[in-house]
Parts: structure tokens; C-alpha cells; sequence
């Protein structure tokens, strides 16, 4: 397979390497909706810490992770970010726009904490 093959609408299905499998990834609309309400959810519980804000926050960072292919949180942001840089990235070489390098400024991620 030379290039990436729709799959699921919100996804594709990335291209593997020799001895990988292949693997569903969000397209960048359902990996910033699911980062957005992740977002959300953790300033919402930074002030009011209920159960079912908890239950929530629980919810959208297990929904990253599997999105994501990965177990933790900051890895999963990570994993976002490397999924939004490609889009971009790919979005500007099909518009024939310069292709920034991808050394920029990373973000500051928060340390993980415990839910």
C-alpha cells in the first residue's frame, strides 16, 4: 500500500512499514473535537471535582489513548500533535505552500496527573 486508504469516516488507515501492522488514525476534526473536550473537561475539573466530571475526564482521556494508540495521556497529546502537524503539513504541500520544518517550538505539555 503506497499511501494512506480511507477507512471509517473520521479516520484512515496509515500506510505500515515492514513488519507493522496497519493502524486506524482520527482525521484531525475528530482528534481536535476529542482534544477540545479534553480540554474542556480538565479546566471544569481543576475547579469542581465531582464524580460524574470525573467519570467524564475518565472517559475522553481513555477515548485518546485508544485513538491515539496509546496508554498514557501525555502520550496521547503527544500523538495528537504529531497527527495535527501531518495533516498540516500535508494540507500545505497539496496547496503547493512551503512545508514548515517540523524542529518548531514543541508545546509544553502539562505533567500527567492522576485521575
Amino acid at each position: 500500500m503506497a499511501a494512506g486508504h480511507r477507512g471509517h469516516e473520521g479516520s484512515h488507515i496509515a500506510p505500515a512499514t515492514a513488519g507493522e501492522d496497519m493502524m486506524l488514525i482520527p482525521s484531525p476534526d475528530a482528534m481536535r473535537t476529542l482534544l477540545a473536550r479534553y480540554n474542556e473537561l480538565q479546566l471544569r475539573h481543576s475547579q469542581d471535582s465531582d464524580h460524574e466530571l470525573q467519570r467524564s475526564l475518565e472517559d475522553v482521556t481513555y477515548t485518546l489513548c485508544v485513538s491515539t494508540g496509546t496508554r498514557t495521556v501525555h502520550d496521547a497529546l503527544l500523538a495528537a500533535d504529531t497527527i495535527l502537524r501531518r495533516s498540516a503539513a500535508e494540507e500545505e504541500a497539496a496547496a503547493g505552500a512551503p512545508v514548515q520544518p517540523a524542529t518548531a517550538a514543541r508545546p509544553v505539555l502539562p505533567k500527567p496527573r492522576s485521575l
